[in-house]
């Protein structure tokens, strides 16, 4: 099993949500996160310059290792714009993983 991990424009959430489900990834958890990085946005008050920090929006989906291809392919093409600023994918293994209301574990506690 893998956890994939993305960063990505919250502009482009509900392309790459419905990219996902398309392909039968329908469980995956997400936050409104604030960051820095390269992108500098910033904005022109009164003639001062000041920087803002980066809205984005953090996904972490657990899939079975047959599936990481497939997930990272859909992200990075619904996310992408070509532009700096479109995030970053991370991926890690997942030792183990339990559906606690039928104790299943394993792969099968993904479906």
């Amino acid at each position: 099993m893998k956890k994939v991990e993305a960063i990505i424009r919250r502009s482009k959430f509900n392309e790459v949500k419905d990219a996902l489900y398309a392909v039968g990834i329908d469980f995956f958890t997400y936050w409104d996160v604030t960051g820095v990085g390269n992108e500098k946005e910033s904005h022109l008050y009164r003639g001062v310059a000041s920087s803002r920090d980066i809205q984005r929006r953090y996904l972490s989906i657990v899939v079975s290792s047959s599936f990481e291809k497939r997930a990272i392919e859909i992200i990075m093409k619904a996310a992408g714009t070509g532009e700096i600023g479109d995030g970053k994918i991370f991926v890690s293994d997942i030792k183990e993983a339990y559906r606690i209301r039928t104790a299943q574990k394993g792969p099968d506690a993904l479906n």
